[in-house]
């Protein structure tokens, strides 16, 4: 169990390194805005289209609106409100994902060096390296809704849906420690299989990094903020731990 403890708080052990390498803050400001610009027009906009629509179905709009429309209203937004925050979550983590890939893989760079001292010399053009951390992401993201998917459909049967709400909560943990895990391994050149066994062979370490990650990618807002303190946390995880050791056992 101490590993699992240790996974969940370890993103708040790694606030110090903000302040340690302070370039790891002027890297992390352009993700940061980028972030905030996605998940923040997406909620807004989907927010009040959504308040807007149910106002005008349940008539609770109008000066004189009755207590039974206003109830009315007010259960369609909470409904509303609790898919748009999943809706967003994935948006988030795809287009966000996608998009600020590079950023994340320069934040990635800066820690490793911090964390081994030794420089990491890339032989490849910026151009290259973005489009390297790009086509990792969208490897990710297609095996995350491959999984996340049927998962999420087969929840919805009567019962039994329950046990495949929480394999996928557990996967869950799994693929945001993955996510986070994943960019020193794909410096690396390492094939995606072998990177899902080397994330997994730590066992409640990584699901307990998952865990805070999850959580923290999740909350609305509170993400954009601590979405470059987890991509640092995942790379000082990764080297605090020594994860490429489990590379050899497969």
């Amino acid at each position: 169990m101490s590993d699992l403890f240790f996974g969940i708080f370890y993103p708040f052990k790694c606030i110090k390194l903000f302040f340690k390498v302070p370039k790891l803050i002027l890297y992390s400001l352009t993700p940061l805005i980028l972030n905030a610009l996605i998940y923040g027009v997406i909620f807004y906009f989907a927010l009040g289209w959504i308040n807007d629509f149910s106002g005008n179905l349940t008539n609770s709009n109008i000066p004189d609106a009755g207590f039974l429309n206003l109830m009315i209203h007010y259960s369609i937004m909470f409904v509303a409100v609790i898919n748009l925050l999943i809706l967003s979550y994935f948006f988030f983590i795809t287009v966000g994902g996608i998009i600020t890939a590079p950023f994340n893989e320069k934040i990635s760079v800066i820690v490793e060096e911090y964390k081994t001292g030794i420089k990491v010399i890339n032989q490849k053009s910026f151009f290259k390296d973005s489009i390297d951390s790009i086509k990792a992401e969208i490897v990710k993201l297609a095996f995350n809704f491959a999984v996340i998917i049927p998962l999420w459909l087969l929840s919805l049967i009567p019962v039994i849906g329950i046990a495949f709400s929480i394999i996928g909560l557990l996967f869950s943990f799994f693929y945001n420690a993955l996510d986070f895990l994943d960019i020193p391994l794909t410096r690396r050149d390492i094939p995606f299989k072998k990177k899902l066994k080397i994330v997994f062979e730590p066992g409640l370490l990584t699901f307990g990094f998952g865990f805070t990650a999850f959580i923290s990618m999740f909350v609305p807002f509170l993400n954009v903020l601590l979405k470059p303190l987890i991509v640092v946390s995942g790379t000082s995880l990764f080297f605090d731990r020594n994860y490429m050791n489990f590379k050899n056992k497969f």
